[in-house]
């Protein structure tokens, strides 16, 4: 066997595998390998969601629309309102407010982030016509419509699409497709109605009414025209020429330092309108002092309902279209909206005729005189009576001929269809998913006056895409590469990693093209420590392939056997022959072996040798990160280096491919379904200043410590992660399911600075014991945005048993700490490059980092309090008996093993978990006692838990995790006082912890033997005297020098028999033994040379970091310790001191009522901790209801453009089908 020929040997084998495969079909199938689908419950949700939020658009709309009519009819001269400079105060007032909301909006990114500004002539040619349109909105609205009746007023909102549609048919004349009608039949109908406006108010006869309102009837014709003008840089997109394309370029850019200056001069110009129309109209500023309180209810009730309705409609027109529900959730109600105001006020009319009139034959003459003698006391009547008094008030028009009422019928007609046809591109909106506000509407806000017009009419008109293929897919392509690092995981966590490779292999196949989803990617597995040493004696070892590979490759096989059986006709099995090649080959690093999927994706498993290259998970990401972008991407560009001469330069495409490739990070245990990955993707995708992005893990296994982390991870989800998302950028984004930009990585600064090997104590906390979060902290300095997202789900092995736990943690919270540190340290060097990280996040961050050092000290607290209460006991001694245990424990971790601390770590555990569950039950006593729970430990536990419960709702497919919650709480003793103190002081153990193996034994020289001359031992009651001499003998020296040099010279003989071990292991699928690219060996040998060799184990060097590690301890600890004394100091001389400096708070009641004798007092220190967490997680909560609006408008978007599965045929149906006749 020995002697057998290499390749009848390969023969051989290939022959007995094939024979298996003729009697071995069967298969054991463990693992999910069908694709995730929506459930219709989910489409029916998706659907209904839609149509409410369409609702409240039209609900708003009509609000907004209905108030402001209302707002105007009280600034009518012969209104009964009579506070008249009042009544227009307020209607200025409502016509700033969305000026106001822009003009905060852009101060506050100016003053918190990078702003610059736009040349001069620019800035000042957009004032002046912002300052046009605002003059023209303020004249047309507090001079004109006052003086009509509400109808009227309702068909003049609609008339400002004159120069909107104008525009569009200017810059459609010279394509002169049928397009170019729309806009042509809107400019026609918008023409049309400012006619017929002017021929109704035509004089038959000399009336003295007419004359008067023809001045206001040709003043609102000209503010409609200029007001036209407000949505010009809309409407000049398609406009080519030089000095519109500079203006438009410079806006997009400098709009911060913009609308500080427009929105400042419109509320300027609005507020002088005001200001001179009063004594013009001759009323009396000092009116304003004599307002009545009826007045003032109705008119500030008309100014928050339009104001509100106006935010809210605008914000949910923003929320359907990005929801792809562009036309039956935008569209509809905007264009509805006038229809419904119109129909409501007929409603109106006909309930205030019936009311007030008597008789069938409806006559105004009789209505309005009816009017006159109604009175009534409850303010909705009197506000809807407004309606048919405005009526009254222009019954001298409409009684001047009949034909006025048809003349101003078709006029709202006009005004309306023009609106339509002139904002109907609108409805061949093509969105992406989360598209940001700015692409989809061009100005930031709304108009007051002019609602659901100026939503449609700030629409973005979209450019035509050239039909250049080659360009588009340049420029949209996407690469990712799945890169994941092994270990020792087991079969089961092999089996969900490849699980989910096979599954995206499945639903994302090579041919699918066409879709917006389409990508193309690549899966690396970096498998480190892969090779073991076997053989039966020291001069001759085998170097073979270790049991975690071999279960590995007996994994792969499994699972493609599993995804590969829908391959079911000949033609395919054909087919799958020739694209099936996996391969084999040794390299310079150790070995690799590369599979072909059933679908043509790929998989290459890396396997790492130590003895050649550095292990470790930090350095199998330098590996991929240099291999696949260093030096795979670069390549490409310099071998196809003058190809894309004719589109765009060879700089400009590599930076576009750096901009659209992406490195997903996983871990060998991970779970995750295609639709996780590409809601990642989607945010790199749309947003080009996110350098990174992680998704929703969940901890998976069984056991009370799963159950534990189970929740610990679903609130740092749900409140951390959320809050870091929307104040600032996440800070870590993990590295079992992230996603990474290339271009972000490449950047200066980033991976070239994650290469650096640790040489100081604090390199080993930052860089080695947290990588992920270390990567993200250089993410975030060098300007990059790193994000969140809920949606995408992924699921990991979390530890199961308590050692395990503490260890992965000894590991998690300094080097958290420590890049926290880190980031606020260069906290203004960050704020300036990065504008996601402003100040303001930064005292976030101080507060949150000083909450977390504070933590054992407020569980010593806490505990103590539950002493006094249950035990009665006095403040102070519960104090020093809170402090002991958590004392003890310090000094034990100084002087025993960490196994030893575990497990006392862990009988603590259970002590406080009882003391616990006492705390609990002394707080509810607490309230019961007090007959309130407006106290502050109260207050605080309440809270909490309608804090839990509340944001658990918000997340209905996590709401089970709430059980957990009581396990959680109970166990806040153990991680926040035990664990923190475990982990500071073994801050100096920069082993891994966990998944660790015995080190294998290596072979060691013995020391040559000294031979004793003389030995003399003197011993005393406490002194011990021993001399010895000892001498070498010379030929044993010499004997000795010799067998070592022999040694050193007679290496062990080392064979590699990996290749055949594997290609043996492998049954069902053939692996072909093939030679590394010979291009290939070049970069691995001066790559390893430069940045991965092999770290030498020098004793004197580690004895020497050991030493600065025990250093770097004991002064971390020294800081984080004495900081927690001194809060415990002060707690406890501020009780020493007594009741004169608590703070004394009333006792509120069950009832609602305050005690007048009794009062609570609470220590100020205590008081304002609580106060300021609670702020924090006051924080937390609505930043995370915010997160969750935009969670789920990404997620209904997605399901609304998912690509749909292929349509694959079950087992039983195929079968039933080849036997169909």
């Amino acid at each position: 066997m020995e002697n057998m020929d290499p390749d009848h040997y390969d023969l051989n084998r290939r022959r007995r595998s094939s024979f298996r495969k003729t009697w071995d079909p069967f298969m054991l199938k463990t693992i999910n390998d069908e694709e995730e689908v929506t459930r219709k419950s989910i489409q029916f949700l998706q659907y209904l969601i839609c149509l409410f939020f369409g609702v409240c658009v039209l609900g708003f709309a009509f609000l907004s629309k209905s108030s402001l009519l209302l707002l105007i009819s009280t600034s009518n001269m012969n209104s009964p309102f009579e506070n008249k400079p009042f009544s227009h105060l307020v209607l200025a007032c409502a016509l700033v407010v969305p000026n106001v909301l822009a003009f905060g909006k852009a101060l506050w990114k100016t003053s918190f982030g990078s702003s610059s500004s736009p040349p001069k002539s620019i800035l000042a040619m957009v004032c002046l016509i912002e300052a046009i349109v605002a003059l023209a909105t303020s004249v047309l609205v507090l001079v004109c419509l006052p003086n009509f009746d509400i109808i009227t007023n309702l068909c003049i909102l609609n008339g400002v699409c004159l120069f909107p549609s104008f525009l569009q048919i200017v810059f459609k004349l010279k394509t002169l497709k049928c397009t170019l009608l729309l806009p042509l039949i809107g400019f026609g109908l918008t023409f049309l109605g400012l006619l017929l406006f002017v021929l109704v108010h035509i004089p038959q006869r000399q009336s003295e009414d007419i004359k008067y309102l023809q001045a206001y009837v040709a003043l609102a014709i000209v503010s409609l025209t200029l007001i036209s003008l407000n949505w010009w840089e809309n409407f000049t997109l398609g406009c080519k020429i030089g000095f519109m394309e500079n203006i438009r370029e410079s806006l997009r850019y400098n709009r911060n330092i913009t609308y500080v200056c427009t929105s400042a001069i419109r509320i300027l110009v609005t507020l002088s309108v005001v200001a001179a129309w009063i004594p013009i109209n001759k009323y009396d500023w000092k009116d304003l002092k004599t307002v009545s309180q009826f007045e003032l209810k109705i008119i500030l009730s008309l100014f928050g309902i339009q104001a509100c309705s106006s935010v809210l409609c605008h914000w949910f027109g923003v929320l359907v279209c990005k929801m792809h529900a562009v036309r039956r959730s935008f569209v509809v109600p905007f264009i509805l909206a006038t229809p419904v105001v119109f129909i409501a006020i007929l409603i109106v009319l006909y309930d205030s005729s019936n009311r007030y009139v008597e008789g069938v034959t409806f006559n105004l003459t009789i209505f309005c005189n009816g009017l006159k003698t109604a009175n009534e006391s409850n303010s909705v009547r009197i506000l809807l009576l407004e309606i048919p008094q405005s009526l009254c008030r222009a019954q001298a028009i409409l009684n001047t001929s009949r034909i006025g009422l048809a003349l101003l019928g078709s006029s709202t007609i006009c005004f309306w269809l023009g609106l339509f046809f002139s904002t109907f591109y609108v409805w061949g909106q093509h969105i992406q998913r989360i598209e940001r506000t700015s692409h989809l509407f061009v100005r930031w806000l709304y108009e007051a006056a002019f609602m659901e017009q100026s939503m449609l009419l700030n629409t973005r008109v979209q450019k035509k895409k050239k039909k250049n293929k080659e360009i588009k897919r340049k420029s949209d392509h996407v690469m990712i590469y799945l890169c994941a690092t092994m270990w020792h995981e087991t079969v089961d966590e092999m089996e969900k990693i490849l699980t989910s490779i096979f599954r995206l292999d499945k639903y994302k196949p090579n041919s699918l093209k066409s879709h917006k989803d389409n990508f193309d990617f690549e899966t690396h597995i970096y498998f480190d420590d892969a090779f073991t040493l076997v053989g039966p004696d020291e001069n001759m070892q085998e170097r073979v392939a270790n049991e975690y590979v071999k279960n590995l490759v007996s994994t792969m096989e499994d699972i493609y056997r599993i995804f590969s059986r829908e391959k079911h006709t000949s033609k395919d099995e054909q087919e799958d022959d020739d694209i099936v090649r996996p391969t084999i080959m040794e390299t310079p690093y150790g070995g690799r072996i590369s599979y072909t999927l059933p679908y043509g994706n790929t998989i290459h498993v890396h396997l790492k040798d130590k003895q050649k290259i550095r292990h470790k998970k930090r350095w199998s990401q330098i590996m991929y990160m240099y291999y696949l972008l260093g030096w795979k991407l670069n390549r490409k560009y310099t071998t196809l280096s003058g190809k894309f001469a004719n589109e765009i330069s060879t700089e400009n495409t590599l930076k576009t491919e750096k901009e659209n490739t992406y490195l997903l990070a996983l871990d060998g245990d991970t779970d995750f379904q295609p639709s996780a990955l590409i809601l990642l993707v989607d945010r790199l995708r749309r947003y080009p200043h996110v350098g990174a992005a992680c998704g929703r893990i969940h901890p998976t296994g069984v056991g009370p410590m799963v159950w534990y982390q189970k929740f610990e991870y679903a609130v740092g989800h749900w409140l951390q992660k959320t809050a870091e998302h929307v104040l600032g950028c996440v800070l870590c984004s993990p590295g079992c399911f992230s996603l990474f930009r290339a271009a972000a990585l490449m950047d200066d600064n980033v991976v070239k600075k994650y290469t650096t090997t640790a040489t100081e104590a604090q390199h080993f906390v930052q860089y080695d014991q947290g990588e992920d979060r270390w990567l993200c902290t250089l993410l975030l300095q060098q300007g990059w945005r790193v994000e969140y997202n809920a949606a995408s789900d992924a699921y990991t092995n979390a530890p199961q048993e308590f050692k395990e736990f503490y260890n992965q943690r000894r590991r998690w919270v300094p080097s958290t700490l420590a890049n926290t540190i880190d980031l606020l340290d260069s906290a203004a060097e960050t704020s300036k490059k990065n504008p996601s990280i402003s100040k303001l996040y930064i005292l976030y961050q101080i507060i949150g980092t000083a909450a977390s050092i504070l933590g054992p000290a407020t569980v010593v607290l806490m505990i103590a309090g539950s002493f006094t209460f249950v035990f009665k006991w006095n403040g102070n001694v519960a104090l020093a008996l809170g402090v002991i245990p958590p004392a003890l424990y310090i000094l034990i971790c100084y002087k025993v093993k960490s196994d030893i601390q575990i497990n006392i770590a862990a009988v603590l555990s259970i002590f406080y978990a009882f003391l616990m569950i006492a705390t609990i039950m002394s707080i509810i006593g607490e309230i019961i006692r007090e007959q309130t729970f407006i106290t502050p430990t109260g207050l605080f536990f309440i809270s909490m838990v309608v804090l839990f419960v509340s944001t658990a709702l918000l997340h209905p497919q996590e709401f089970h995790l709430v059980l957990y919650g009581m396990l959680y709480i109970i166990c806040i003793p153990s991680g926040y006082l035990l664990l923190p103190i475990y982990s500071m002081v073994n801050m100096n153990n920069v082993s891994w912890g966990t998944r660790e193996t015995a080190a294998p034994k290596k072979l060691t020289k013995k020391k040559p033997q000294q031979v004793k001359r003389y030995e003399k031992k003197c011993k005393c009651i406490c002194w011990d005297v021993e001399l010895v001499i000892r001498e070498d003998k010379k030929e044993e020296i010499q004997q000795m020098d010799s067998a070592i040099d022999e040694i050193e010279v007679m290496e062990p003989r080392i064979e590699d028999n990996w290749i055949s071990n594997l290609q043996e292991k492998s049954v069902h699928i053939e692996l072909i033994e093939e030679k590394l690219d010979e291009s290939e060996k070049p970069f691995w040998n001066d790559f390893i040379e430069m940045y991965l060799k092999p770290i030498d184990e020098d004793k004197e060097r580690q004895q020497e970091i050991a030493k600065h590690l025990k250093s770097l301890r004991n002064k971390a600890t020294f800081l984080f310790f004495i900081i927690n004394v001194l809060w415990l100091v002060s707690t406890f001389f501020l009780q020493l001191i007594g009741p004169d400096i608590h703070i004394k708070i009333p006792k509120i009641l069950s009832n609602g009522s305050f005690s007048e004798d009794e009062k609570l007092e609470v220590e100020p220190i205590g008081f304002m901790f609580l106060i300021s967490f609670a702020g924090l997680l006051a924080i937390q909560f609505f930043t995370m209801l915010y997160h969750r609006i935009n969670t789920l408008i990404h997620f209904i978007a997605y399901k609304g453009t998912e690509v749909k599965s292929q349509q694959i045929v079950g087992k039983y149906q195929q079968m039933y089908k080849d036997h169909e006749v």
